[in-house]
């Protein structure tokens, strides 16, 4: 029996769990079985070869009966971390591990043998990775080592390279346009300038997007250092000529000041990046300071990536899983699944490693006036890039 291997690792991502029922439905259809690695590669990486006891906190059978109602709901009911098999810190490597006495350095450590002799234990014909571009790079190293693996993108920041989509992008920026419509009645009813700050490491795409479909004054994305002397001068602008008197401008999390840098907080995580945030509030600040008005500071955070999703994140999820399984039936391993100019496909898992996916600005901004600007449509894929 075909036996297959389903994890999801970094932020959860509306979308989810429907990617992972439609996964099983369709695996238990043909006679494969399923199984969840929880908490992302940890799942691996936590599985004590050497304990003859079941160990649900790494893995447990899926079958219909298990995931029947998971899709109701966002979120991951596998749970999900940044676990890094191939990287892992002193203070994260499990106790059994750490026993074995065969450190020689102060680390981090690659396990990637002890999680390939996990594969083989748990008997996993094929693996399937649910994640970002951080999660995925362990996949495509597993695909180098001679695991079959699959990959399916995900990501709010939709900044998967090689795919034009990526699951929860949609309902991320659905939420976005939603809150920052909600914001509106605040930030007009006391006259004040709005900075909204939504997630976006290194793709500013949530924010152009956002501002683009709410109408939103300014965007700062990412791509483009802003001049913040600049940006108050036309936020000034903006409240001048609305008829209520208020502006508003988003900012990606992962945006940066002229002659200033990114914003990063804490220890850096298995994959090397620390928590951004606060770009927004430090922007709210030199904005109060500079125009003399008061400012409205909403950081949407993790609300942009919870609860269940829109139908768009949905149907991809559903139609990602379902390509995962026919990858299968065509033992196709190495591969993504993706979405290109509007059409379902797959490429390579190396694909993904290849590029860095960013804001096309001369497409798509006015990085002198800091505000979306399509310049065309006609050709363009549904999400413009």
């Amino acid at each position: 029996m075909t036996r297959i291997g389903v994890l999801t690792g970094g932020g959860d991502v509306p979308g989810l769990n429907p990617c992972i029922r439609t996964l099983v439905y369709a695996a238990a259809d043909r006679g494969y079985e399923v199984v969840g690695l929880r908490r992302g590669w940890a799942g691996l990486l936590d599985y004590n070869l050497d304990d003859d006891k079941p160990q649900d906190h790494c893995v447990q059978p899926l079958t219909k009966r298990d995931v029947r109602t998971i899709d109701r709901t966002g979120g991951t009911f596998l749970h999900t971390s940044r676990t890094n098999p191939g990287k892992v810190a002193p203070k994260d490597v499990p106790p059994f591990l750490a026993g074995q006495g065969q450190f020689e350095s102060e680390g981090p450590f690659d396990f990637t043998s002890h999680c390939l002799a996990v594969v083989e234990r748990l008997g996993l014909d094929w693996l399937v990775a649910i994640g970002g571009d951080d999660t995925l790079s362990y996949a495509e190293r597993l695909s180098r080592e001679g695991v079959k693996v699959l990959a399916v993108p995900k990501t709010m920041d939709n900044d998967v390279f090689g795919t034009d989509y990526c699951i929860g992008f949609s309902t991320a920026v659905t939420r976005s346009v939603q809150f920052i419509h909600q914001l509106r009645t605040s930030t007009g009813s006391h006259e004040r300038i709005a900075v909204v700050e939504l997630f976006g490491r290194n793709c500013g795409e949530t924010s152009l997007l956002s501002a683009y479909l709410a109408g939103v004054d300014r965007a700062i994305i990412c791509e483009v250092p802003f001049d913040v002397e600049l940006l108050a001068h036309y936020l000034l602008e903006d409240k001048a000529a609305n008829p209520s008197n208020y502006a508003m401008v988003t900012v990606s999390e992962g945006a940066r000041m002229l002659e200033g840098e990114i914003l990063e907080r804490g220890e850096a995580d298995a994959y090397g990046h620390r928590k951004l945030g606060g770009i927004g509030l430090v922007t709210g600040e030199r904005l109060k300071q500079l125009t003399g008005e008061d400012i409205v500071y909403q950081q949407v955070g993790y609300l942009m990536r919870s609860g269940a999703p829109d139908a768009l994140d949905l149907m991809v999820a559903v139609n990602f899983a379902n390509m995962a399984i026919t990858l299968i039936d065509q033992d196709t391993p190495g591969s993504m699944v993706a979405l290109r100019r509007g059409t379902y496909t797959s490429v390579p898992i190396d694909t993904m490693m290849s590029g860095t996916k960013r804001v096309d600005v001369d497409a798509l901004y006015d990085e002198k006036r800091y505000r979306p600007l399509i310049r065309q449509v006609d050709g363009k894929p549904m999400f413009l890039y």
